[in-house]
């Protein structure tokens, strides 16, 4: 079902003529993708009233909207990222979460490119002779969401300078030389339209004893995501990106809100301003785009990486912030107790179990899914056999996560809002199966998209294939999703 439920929106700020579309066949100079690496639709609702014209607003009001994209699989940065990339699910691109046990080197094993199992729509485009540049808040989700040693890799490093793989050319040294993150030592965070003599939000504080804590506080604050933006300005201006004779895809990872979240949690009201201090970058950028290539030599498409579950209360952290260690050693007792193998690792979501000498593991992992649901925190299990404790779309979810060699013997899900424990008293975790942590907003800007609401759920799966489409270029290698044809205008 599409709504125009904005179509006042659409008439205040002008339609595109028809003719304005070109075929689909016949690419414009330059693709940007922007994902958001923690990124909830309704702070898209929240900040709307508050937005300028020409960023937020302009990609929802003369884009092709789809509020309701769904990550149909865990929900990790790097399980979301790498479906982004690859337009597959964890059960075909391996990463099925951040960290995961490898059973062969009895060791915990962090999500990498090297990792990673299937192609993706950055390599099919510079596989296709495309220019690929990719900038992240740091080198892992960078790399692994490049997929590809062809891709121009760049993130920021542990200095706050931005940094790339090899020689790095002059442009960026001077670049690195004229903008220092020590401008921002102590600097107070202040809201976005607030009241004057109103106390800053956070300040950037600077220690020269501790300074990776200001480097974190900065990464996770409104300076970090206008560094990034200010960066892809740069490195537009100085590699002429979109200038050229061939096609080049742009990539920008912003993991800032996802950092912010682990601290303080998807309902923060700093998320607001996060999405405020994105909207006005947006603009910057929307405007510098339609300069050079120009309105009708590029395409922006907007993507959330995942959601993220409010932060449990003061009054109800102790019974909302799992032990995981305690549900593995419940599960433990229950196997050992009646003779079936034993836990050999619990990396949430994951049991990693011990079987052997049984000529059949499937009903000890039964037996062990069964077990930590005796838990109070754990509502769900899958097993490496495909045994489900619920028999509707959650079976889906589970299956879409699940990869036989990394994701051990069960999988495991908590109720709603229940987050992992780091034993810090605060913060939240990524991963779950859940629609805050699922449904994320996906926009499509550009000439060859047509101006709509689609309030029908589409697939995190269909964003690869559908950029592949807009490029002209195969899609990966795993990919299952569809092409989003519905936002192609005629």
């Amino acid at each position: 079902m599409r709504i125009c439920r904005r179509q006042f929106g659409r008439i205040a700020l002008g339609g595109l003529a028809a003719d304005a579309y070109p075929d689909p066949l016949h690419p414009a100079k330059l693709l940007v993708l922007v994902v958001l690496e923690q990124f909830r639709e309704d702070y898209l609702d929240a900040a709307l009233p508050r937005s300028v014209s020409g960023g937020l607003r302009k990609l929802l009001y003369r884009g092709s909207h789809f509020p309701d994209c769904r990550h149909l699989g865990s929900t990790f940065s790097a399980t979301s990222l790498a479906t982004l990339a690859t337009g597959a699910w964890p059960s075909q691109h391996g990463i099925v979460a951040g960290t995961w046990y490898d059973l062969a080197s009895k060791k915990p094993v962090n999500a990498s490119s090297e990792a990673l199992l299937a192609t993706t729509v950055c390599a099919q485009a510079a596989a296709a002779g495309n220019r690929v540049f990719v900038v992240g808040t740091d080198l892992t989700s960078a790399a692994l969401f490049a997929g590809c040693r062809q891709a121009r890799v760049f993130w920021i490093g542990d200095n706050g300078q931005f940094t790339t793989l090899g020689e790095p050319p002059d442009w960026l040294v001077n670049y690195n030389g004229a903008h220092s993150v020590q401008s921002l030592h102590n600097m107070k965070w202040m809201a976005i339209g607030g009241r004057p003599g109103a106390p800053p939000l956070r300040t950037l504080t600077w220690d020269a004893d501790r300074p990776q804590e200001f480097i974190a506080l900065y990464k996770a604050s409104p300076y970090c995501i206008s560094a990034q933006f200010a960066f892809v300005n740069e490195l537009i201006a100085h590699e002429r990106i979109g200038q050229g004779e061939t096609q080049d895809f742009l990539c920008l990872l912003s993991g800032s809100s996802a950092l912010l979240g682990y601290e303080l949690g998807g309902a923060s009201p700093l998320m607001l301003q996060m999405t405020m201090a994105l909207d006005r970058q947006l603009e910057i950028l929307l405007t510098r785009l339609a300069t050079t290539p120009g309105e009708s030599a590029f395409h922006l498409v907007l993507a959330g990486a995942h959601g993220a579950p409010p932060a449990p209360p003061p009054e109800s952290r102790a019974r909302m912030a799992v032990n995981g260690e305690v549900i593995a050693q419940a599960v433990d007792q229950v196997l050992t107790s009646t003779g079936a193998g034993h836990v050999n690792r619990y990396l949430y979501p994951f049991l990693y179990l011990d079987s052997s000498g049984f000529r059949d593991p499937e009903p000890i992992r039964v037996a062990a899914g069964r077990a930590a649901m005796d838990q109070p925190p754990v509502a769900g299990f899958y097993t490496a056999g495909g045994a489900c404790s619920t028999r509707d779309g959650w079976e889906v979810r589970f299956r879409n996560s699940f990869h036989p060699k990394r994701s051990g013997d069960v999988m495991l899900s908590y109720r709603p809002e229940y987050v992992e424990d780091y034993g810090q008293g605060r913060g939240i975790s990524y991963g779950s199966l859940y629609n805050y942590d699922v449904r994320v907003p996906l926009c499509l800007y550009g000439p060859q998209f047509r101006a709509e609401v689609f309030e029908d759920p589409v697939e995190s799966v269909d964003v690869a294939p559908t950029l592949a489409r807009l490029m002209g270029v195969p899609q990966p290698s795993s990919s299952t999703g569809r092409v989003l044809g519905e936002a192609f205008a005629e």
